[in-house]
């Protein structure tokens, strides 16, 4: 039987070109083309479902010794474009076997049998090894995706998941407050959990440090959350038993390093909390 050309199963796996009649009445009824082309198949799937993936870490070293092991592998495989010399089973061989000279033309054979030659050189074993390599390399192709993909998802599988962020139980919006300049900004977010998430820009620089209260606007009685470092954020915990009904603004003021612990009366932004 004449089998399909390796390169036109080629690209039929790659949808290059379409199956005529003649190559669809052919895969229907010849095993060994259908294995060719199931492995050319498997690999071009692969090769598509990594086209949108950039950027990635190596993959682990165990990867890359299992792609070599399994090339190794397929090069031990038998020679694909040699036969082993047969004896024909409708010619026997009487008296001695003549030598014969590495450099005459191997006669392709043409007989139908368990023995014979197509008329192309190529043989069902040949067809065989190719389909025993084509599945080599789809094992090292898998084995490298699984390898990339397993690398992206779980770079560690005994790190712990990431905590869940917290609710947002009230914010407000802080706005420069007195003299300070209009672009000093920020926000300031109660998370469930007993916590002030604190976010600044653009505040005035100061001699001393910023500090952040809670103030009880009907009283004007307060008390200090904590201090801002030199980042633009902070989160700082609040007392358990705040009533944040009752002390719902929330002050950035510039403080000074004079051992005083009360209020400077130099606010520099203010909000009130809803939510």
């Amino acid at each position: 039987m004449q089998h399909l050309d390796h390169d036109r199963l080629v690209f039929l796996a790659l949808g290059e070109i379409e199956a005529d009649n003649g190559d669809s009445t052919h895969l229907d009824t010849c095993e060994d083309c259908r294995v060719e082309m199931a492995a050319l198949q498997q690999v071009a799937g692969l090769g598509a479902e990594t086209q949108g993936l950039s950027a990635l870490p190596d993959p682990p070293e165990h990867i890359w010794q299992g792609i070599a092991a399994e090339i190794s592998a397929a090069q031990a495989l038998p020679s694909l474009t040699t036969a082993p010399r047969q004896q024909s089973v409708d010619q026997p061989i009487s008296g001695p076997i003549p030598e014969r000279s590495t450099n005459d033309p191997v006669p392709e054979r043409t007989a139908q049998g368990p023995g014979s030659l197509r008329s192309n050189g190529r043989s069902r074993a040949g067809r065989r090894g190719w389909s025993r390599w084509a599945a080599t390399a789809v094992t090292a192709a898998a084995a490298a995706a699984v390898g990339v993909v397993g690398t992206v998802s779980v770079l560690r599988p005994d790190d712990p998941a990431p905590a869940p962020t917290p609710a947002v139980v009230a914010s407000a919006p802080l706005a420069a407050y007195g003299s300070t300049p209009p672009a000093a900004t920020g926000d300031a977010r109660v998370l469930d959990g007993g916590q002030l998430h604190l976010h600044v820009a653009n505040l005035p620089s100061v001699p001393g440090y910023y500090e952040v209260w809670l103030i009880n606007p009907t009283t004007m009685q307060m008390f200090s959350v904590g201090t801002l470092g030199g980042s633009s954020d902070a989160l700082l915990p609040l007392p358990p038993n705040v009533d944040l009904s009752a002390y719902s603004v929330v002050d950035v003021s510039a403080e000074q390093y004079d051992n005083k612990p009360a209020h400077s009366g130099d606010s520099l932004l203010r909000g009130t909390l809803t939510g």
